[in-house]
């Protein structure tokens, strides 16, 4: 590309497209090994991908720096099946000198042991998806556990969760949020710190962002040294270009959230988004989680599934009620249910369907009759 005139010319490039791409190349790294990893998001099906070692953060690091020399940095992120956000983050904490915990996998019984072990520790920051941050921030309200050094918390790969703030005043009241946006595709495009707003971001300087008519984001990778390189690249994000209230100069990034939370269910398109946001309004509802179950391309069912503390799933959620009102007021479930309105179900649970392989979890999945997730 020659300039931006010829790069505003082509058309978005989309995950599809991508992968086509990606079948056909062999990058290799400049210096340093080239890690090939697998990616897919929340559920997806994995692809391969490509970094050089350090995953780009010394570009990243060399403006933004939320780790010191003095943190205990707990890297939360998944490490299963090399998901590259774990190994990002233990770069940037490389650069950074800090002292690292790295976790693996950590089962429900677990937790308490672990969170003795990093209140004892005196862990200053720790980093994940804000998904599995709430797993290890309710583990702790609930059991009345506190962590008075936290004063970091990092996260990627999903956006901020509200509950987290009031999750981290009960166990870690000095805690900040320290934000990065990005993929898997584009790596980290923007950073923001706890005087930005959850929601915008700053574009690194080697990350071009462009906000389309449609209210949809494309990113272009100015970094020459990049394995998976990207042109006007399409995640589903909706966002604008804004400036930030932190003050800082220049156009900052506003992620309005994804664009793909309309699903077809029997033809009629369903709001997935909104459903969640209605359901995590209820009292005592901590997340929700849509799971439509398909068969043969059609979809058999939609399970509404909450999540919900032990005393609220043994009364205090009124499950009846909640589906009652969503079966009458949602048009695409009254419509695509009318003749069997028994495979709209509202259900509290302990767990929602999670990715093993990331540690993320979805407001959204797709369950075939075979049990496959996607």
């Amino acid at each position: 590309m020659g300039s931006l005139d010829e790069l505003a010319a082509l058309p978005p490039l989309a995950k599809d497209d991508l992968n086509t791409a990606l079948a056909h190349l062999e990058p290799r790294a400049a210096a340093g090994a080239t890690w090939l990893f697998q990616s897919g998001g929340s559920t997806g099906a994995p692809k391969l991908g490509y970094a050089p070692t350090g995953f780009y953060m010394a570009g990243v690091h060399a403006h933004w720096q939320p780790l010191d020399r003095d943190d205990t940095f707990v890297n939360a992120w998944g490490a299963g099946r090399m998901w590259g956000a774990h190994f990002l983050a233990a770069a940037l904490a490389d650069l950074a000198g800090c002292r690292v915990i790295a976790l693996g996998s950590v089962t429900r019984e677990e937790y308490g042991e672990w969170l003795g072990f990093l209140a004892d520790r005196r862990a200053t920051a720790i980093g994940g998806t804000p998904s599995v941050l709430r797993l290890w921030f309710a583990h702790a309200r609930a059991a009345g556990l506190k962590l008075p050094a936290l004063r970091k918390v990092l996260w990627l790969g999903e956006a901020w969760q509200p509950q987290l703030d009031e999750d981290l005043a009960a166990v870690a009241p000095q805690a900040r949020r320290w934000g990065m946006f990005g993929s898997t595709e584009t790596w980290v495009v923007g950073t923001n710190t706890p005087d930005c707003p959850a929601d915008t971001f700053h574009p690194l300087p080697r990350q071009l962002v462009h906000a389309g008519p449609d209210g949809l984001l494309d990113f272009t990778t100015l970094d020459p040294e990049v394995l998976n390189p990207v042109l006007r690249y399409r995640t589903g994000d909706a966002g604008e270009l804004t400036t930030c209230r932190c003050g800082r100069p220049g156009r900052a990034m506003r992620v309005l959230g994804r664009r793909d939370s309309v699903v077809q269910v029997r033809g009629l398109g369903l709001h997935v988004d909104e459903l969640l946001a209605r359901a995590e309004r209820e009292p005592g509802v901590s997340r929700a989680q849509v799971v439509i179950t398909e068969y043969g391309g059609r979809a058999t069912g939609v399970d509404l599934l909450l999540l919900a503390p032990a005393a609220a799933r043994t009364g205090g959620v009124d499950t009846a009620r909640l589906r009652t009102e969503l079966l009458s007021a949602t048009f695409t479930l009254s419509t695509a249910f009318q003749h069997d309105p028994e495979n709209f179900r509202v259900r509290a649970v302990h767990e929602l369907v999670g990715n093993d392989r990331t540690g993320k979890t979805a407001g959204f999945v797709i369950r075939t009759a075979d049990g496959e997730t996607s």
